[in-house]
This record gives structure tokens, C-alpha cells and sequence, in this order.
């Protein structure tokens, strides 16, 4: 079977540039409602952890980072 890269990096970009993107947009409000609730944790930084799944190529790769909420 020939792969197409240049269809294969697209659509890559694609659902990263989606992912990206609507993750960005969930931390910031979520960040902005404990705030304003008054339950954003004191630590400066928070643990996230992002899971990229693919199960049709068995693939799963986990991500941990820190965030830094800036306070």
C-alpha cells in the first residue's frame, strides 16, 4: 500500500490544529471558573495530562505537563 504523505501530514495537521486549539479553549475556562469560584488551587502550576489514542494503529501516547496559571 502507497501512503500519500502530503494527504497523510494534512490531515494530521488538521486534527492537531483541532485538538490544539478546543484544549486550549476548555483550560482557559476552566481556569477562569475556579477562579472566579474561588477554588483555583494556590500552586501557580498545574499537572495536566493529554492521551492521544489511535486504536486502530494501537497506538496510545501520553503527555504530562505543567501549567502555569500565572498567579
Amino acid at each position: 500500500m502507497n501512503i500519500d504523505e502530503d494527504r497523510l501530514n494534512v490531515s494530521i495537521r488538521k486534527f492537531l490544529k483541532a485538538v490544539g486549539i478546543t484544549s486550549q479553549r476548555e483550560i482557559e475556562k476552566a481556569v477562569r471558573d475556579a477562579a472566579e469560584a474561588g477554588s483555583l488551587p494556590d500552586a501557580q502550576k498545574l499537572q495536566a495530562k493529554m492521551t492521544l489514542s489511535v486504536p486502530a494503529l494501537g497506538l496510545e501516547h501520553v503527555i504530562d505537563h505543567e501549567i502555569d496559571t500565572g498567579t
